[in-house]
């Protein structure tokens, strides 16, 4: 129990990637509390399952493009559990297609939510993180390499996590705060299930010819966390099976 008496928030908890963070860091001994959108029956079920497990659990609800609805969720785990040690920013949205066919509007929604909703959450967390902080943030392959069209938005979304990571953790080291980077590859999730129509290719992309499942993705989250590796920062660690290869 590595994390026994800490606590975590996992932004976008409620499924896939998130889902198994949140289950994972309980396991470690954190208590843990996750935003969701809209899917509250989904958000529940974690929390029922971080519960079995002889955690707390709380489930808050706010869209990560909402600056101020990410940050109230900080204050209300903070004020719930009596302190933050480890934010996981999972929570993020996609957007395939051309250039031709990318609306500002859609750079506004992906961007308020991969890269703005990260920033606010942060720095509401930086507020309440002290001594052996964990700042966590789930980015992308296709940060590191891009196989094909359609995924400049994304993929700029997500590049910015690079920078991100490396600044917070020059500012936020003095504090005994370290901030690191997980790429996930092609991994099966509802939003991008490995018997879906783009599957085949996605595997074929990787050494192994398969996808990665999300507790892969989870255990890099809980190496991160545990207090262990304390000397480990603006680090990335890619969990892709090889796609950056």
């Amino acid at each position: 129990m590595t994390l026994d008496g800490k606590v975590a928030l996992v932004t976008g908890g409620s499924r896939g990637i998130g889902a198994a963070t949140a289950l994972r860091l309980a396991e470690d001994g954190a208590d843990v509390a996750l935003t969701y959108q809209h899917n509250a029956g989904q958000a529940a079920d974690v929390v029922d399952k971080i519960k079995a497990l002889g955690r707390r659990a709380l489930a808050i609800q706010a869209d990560s493009a909402d600056a101020a609805a990410v940050s109230a969720a900080v204050e209300t785990t903070v004020a719930e559990f009596g302190r933050l040690d480890v934010l996981v920013n999972n929570a993020g949205v996609g957007f395939v297609g051309p250039l031709s066919d990318t609306a500002i509007e859609d750079v506004d929604r992906v961007l308020a939510v991969n890269v703005r909703g990260v920033l606010a959450v942060t720095k509401a967390a930086a507020a309440h993180l002290g001594e052996g902080g964990r700042v966590i943030t789930i980015g992308s392959c296709v940060a590191d390499r891009v196989p094909g069209p359609g995924m400049v938005l994304y993929a700029t979304s997500k590049a910015a996590m690079t920078g991100l990571t490396k600044a917070l953790a020059r500012e936020l080291g003095p504090r005994g705060i370290t901030v690191n980077l997980v790429h996930p590859g092609p991994t099966d999730t509802d939003m991008n299930p490995a018997d879906g129509p783009y599957a085949a290719d996605q595997r074929a992309l990787t050494a192994f010819d398969r996808y990665g499942t999300e507790a892969e993705v989870a255990s890099a989250v809980a190496y991160f966390a545990a207090p262990a590796n304390a000397y480990v920062t603006a680090s990335t660690l890619s969990v892709d099976g090889g796609h950056a290869a």
